[in-house]
């Protein structure tokens, strides 16, 4: 015989639902990388946003440190090395002993080239190609050329002894105002686009009903700004590993700031309803009279208290 089920044994308990994402408490905020953790910097304090934004700024300085470190400056320090014994520029004039137009080091993502005697156009080798010509310099990239006549009354050296002991010198200040001014419009460019987008998003915040403040809402935007500026700082690392090419490079930097539209417009639907804001007592439709009147200031404070 078959053992008979006891039908008076309690049944399980049901499952609750997840709640929406409006109505669930925001996270502690620490990490800009989700739409609720963007979200939770609306109602952190102002020293936590500035934490966060310190540690995304160390890792952008220490991507354009490794980038020049690791790319662009051993094909300077090479470049230098292979330039003539003489030839300066002055008088707006460069004068050169060298014939060749080749790149001085064969690179693909800088080029630095002499046509002091101006032989012709030169072929773009190079991602970012300078080439120093009789009375200007042309800078080319996949944009296009751009050409810089020389300054009257300005002296550069372009021959070996003299350039090399001149980078040598500088080479660390060079480094410093390199990652420092790279860090610094990071930085000022998050303020300007938080200024700027906290009014969309206070707005965006009120047609669906989202509790945010007109600080919390900058605050939200500021987070919001991070995603992009890590998605850039890898994508240079992937650049100079050689990874990705310049165009992938230049459609990573635009997008980065389209992330940071997304970021600021989802995790505002991510943020608390203005119902679940208000007194618990005036959100409980089956409350009784007498709690929805306890709930309700008085709107005269002059009126005597009821015995």
């Amino acid at each position: 015989m078959t053992a008979r089920a006891d039908v008076n044994a309690p049944s399980p308990p049901p499952t609750p639902s997840p709640l929406p994402s409006s109505r669930r408490p925001l996270p502690r905020a620490w990490q800009p990388l989700t739409w609720r953790g963007v979200a939770a910097f609306s109602r952190a304090r102002s020293g936590r946003l500035l934490l966060v934004q310190g540690i995304v700024l160390l890792l952008y300085a220490g991507a354009v440190f490794w980038f020049l470190n690791t790319v662009w400056f051993p094909i300077i320090r090479d470049a230098i090395g292979q330039l003539p014994e003489t030839g300066q520029m002055e008088n707006q004039q460069l004068v050169s002993t060298r014939i060749s137009t080749e790149p001085l080091v064969p690179s693909r993502f800088v080029a630095f080239l002499i046509n002091a005697h101006e032989t012709g156009a030169s072929q773009r080798v190079a991602d970012l190609q300078v080439e120093f010509r009789t009375r200007r310099v042309v800078v080319c990239s996949f944009l296009g050329c751009r050409s810089v006549y020389y300054v009257a009354g300005w002296r550069m050296p372009l021959n070996r002894p003299e350039l090399e002991s001149w980078w040598q010198a500088w080479e660390p200040v060079i480094y410093i105002i390199g990652v420092g001014a790279a860090t610094l419009l990071v930085f000022v460019s998050w303020l300007l686009l938080a200024t700027l987008y906290c009014p969309f998003v206070r707005l965006y915040a009120f047609l669906k009903d989202r509790d945010v403040t007109l600080l919390g809402s900058w605050k939200l935007a500021s987070a919001a700004l991070l995603p992009g500026s890590l998605l850039v700082s890898t994508a240079l690392v992937l650049y100079g590993l050689g990874t990705i090419g310049v165009i992938r490079f230049f459609c990573l930097w635009v997008l980065h700031f389209v992330l940071g539209w997304v970021f600021a417009a989802v995790s505002t639907t991510r943020l608390p309803s203005t119902a679940d804001a208000l007194p618990e007592a005036s959100q409980n439709p089956f409350g009784d009279g007498e709690e929805k009147e306890k709930a309700r200031p008085d709107p005269n404070p002059f009126v005597a208290a009821k015995s």
